[in-house]
């Protein structure tokens, strides 16, 4: 089975929303608060440790309603159960999406080219938490008997962001074990990393599908003539693992088989955290909360799966993202969370979305006449509120906003929660409500100002408001609710690929970058650089005189 083409042009609900906008337009979300006193109890919901409101939209029940009809329309229902069930929906790849797989709660088998891969997935899990627990409790020595105390993780994209997201996320969780992630092929980023590590006492995990990306395998080739510095070759045994589909490579890089860790083909990079890619998060955290994250993914799927879409949760939210970016011509989202430990949430979230949904072209081969993928972009609270909070309370973009925070602290024995929650909760009452003339006028004439001065202020201190916002407001920051988390945007970047026709999970896009690149890497000793463009050219010869 693949997934259904279509164009949501054509769709009956889309030309239907159509109009709906125009009859909603003028209209503010403050109004709607008016004419329903219970708003906000139709517009949330409670699931599971996750209460979210998305009362605060620009859109009435009807809308709703359209919208989950347009995505009825797209297939989503069929969509979801070949997702699932290990069709190969990422077609220009031939290959199934089955990140899901890894954190199902049942047995039942999933099959991929007639073979069921439950008992594979579950045979090197184990293998990835019998490793975990032998480098935690010391019984993994380095080559001079110590035991290990530094993890250096080398990979990019998806092999890098996903576990520095989720170790830094979970830093209240983690054990004895130092975390580094290396990523950048800048030399100057390597050479750092270096100074703080010990050959004795670091084991380096490198993490690349094909074991030929440039970035991972300049750095590892960096830390490995390092390490033979210090240690012996046979050392490399004991501070080198992989975690590759490319054995002859990564045995030719002198890591011994018993130190590989497959990857699977079934898994996009941006979606393989939950993969033997997350061996560092399992180092860091254990593998009994490397479980839990699984568990919480787990549970957010099964929601997805099986939950009408009316209360849907990845379901709904996706749908108002389409509304605003399709109907409403909105360009961009912002993540913010209220926990600096979810500090790279949004350049997690970046890559899973800007490269999933990014795309011109659709299931058809067809160009595209409508807007696909939006920008993203984000940063914790209560930092964000000073920096690029002025430019979402008074700039003339309209910028819908996910606030997401936790009920609990995980530290106690202090009053900071307390004042971050109120923050939260401010933010979007001020996004939606605003602030009136006649508010800025009395908060003038009270502080004294006179008349003169309040005609002078007044346009500056005015707030239009009826600026959109959901809020994901959950128990506490735990492994199972990130794993949810996480999940919940996985599955709303799959919504709206359903509905614009896109194939969500293939990334052609950052291939020619990566062709041009090793085109003029060889260049630069060549000479010969005339086939390259005129201001390229001018590029490299300035560049050469530097080298």
């Amino acid at each position: 089975m693949t997934l259904n083409k279509h164009n949501p042009l054509s769709l009956k609900s889309w030309t239907l929303l159509e109009k709906k906008f125009e009859a909603l337009a003028k209209k503010k979300i403050v109004d709607y608060f008016s004419e329903d006193a219970n708003r906000t109890e139709k517009f949330s919901k409670q699931w599971e440790s996750f209460y979210v409101d998305y009362s605060k939209n620009l859109l009435d029940e009807e809308t709703l309603d359209l919208l989950v009809s347009m995505a009825e329309e797209a297939g989503l229902k069929q969509a979801i159960t070949v997702y699932f069930g290990g069709a190969k929906i990422n077609e220009t790849e031939n290959r199934a999406v089955l990140h899901t797989a890894l954190r199902k709660l049942n047995n039942q088998p999933i099959l991929v080219d007639e073979e069921d891969i439950g008992p594979k997935i579950e045979k090197l899990k184990n293998q990835m938490y019998d490793f975990a627990d032998r480098v935690i409790s010391g019984s993994w020595k380095g080559h001079s008997g110590k035991s290990i105390r530094h993890i250096v993780n080398i990979g990019i994209g998806g092999s890098d962001l996903g576990p520095v997201m989720v170790t830094e996320a979970l830093e209240y969780y983690k054990n004895h074990l130092q975390i580094t992630f290396v990523s950048n092929v800048e030399g100057d980023h390597v050479e750092e990393v270096i100074k703080t590590v010990d050959p004795e006492t670091t084991l380096f995990v490198i993490v690349s599908k094909s074991f030929t990306t440039q970035e991972t395998l300049s750095n590892a080739n960096t830390l490995r003539k390092w390490f033979l510095k210090n240690a012996p070759e046979s050392g490399i045994a004991n501070h080198f693992v992989a975690v590759s589909t490319n054995q002859k490579k990564v045995t030719e890089f002198g890591i011994p088989e018993d130190n590989i860790f497959p990857m699977y083909d079934w898994v996009g990079g941006r979606f393989s955290l939950w993969s033997t890619v997350g061996i560092s998060i399992c180092l860091a955290v254990g593998p009994k909360h490397f479980d839990d994250l699984l568990l919480g993914a787990g549970k957010m799927d099964d929601h997805f799966q099986h939950t009408d879409f009316k209360d849907n949760i990845p379901v709904l939210l996706s749908l108002i993202t389409v509304w605003y970016n399709n109907f409403w011509g909105v360009e961009t989202e912002a993540i913010i969370p209220y926990s600096q430990y979810l500090k790279s949430l949004p350049a997690y979230l970046q890559q899973a979305i800007m490269e999933s949904n990014g795309k011109g072209t659709d299931r058809n081969g067809d160009t595209i006449g409508y807007q696909t993928g939006n920008i993203i972009w984000g940063a914790s609270g209560t930092n964000a509120q000073h920096a690029f909070f002025q430019l979402m309370h008074q700039g003339t973009k309209m910028i819908p906003a996910d606030f997401i925070g936790f009920a609990k602290p995980l530290h106690s024995g202090n009053d900071h929660h307390d004042k971050l929650m109120s923050n939260f909760f401010a933010q979007t009452q001020a996004l939606m409500q605003g602030k009136n003339a006649e508010t800025v006028r009395g908060e003038l004439k009270a502080e004294g100002k006179s008349e003169a001065q309040i005609e002078r202020l007044l346009p500056f201190k005015v707030f239009e408001g009826n600026r959109p916002s959901n809020t994901l407001f959950i128990d506490q920051l735990s492994p199972r609710n990130l794993g949810s988390l996480i999940a919940l945007y996985e599955h709303r970047i799959f919504v709206q690929g359903i509905v614009w026709n896109i194939f969500s999970y293939d990334q052609w896009g950052v291939e020619l970058g990566k062709q041009l690149a090793n085109n003029i890497y060889k260049d630069f000793d060549s000479g010969n650089i005339e086939h390259h463009d005129p201001s390229t050219q001018g590029l490299i010869n300035h560049y050469k005189k530097f080298r």
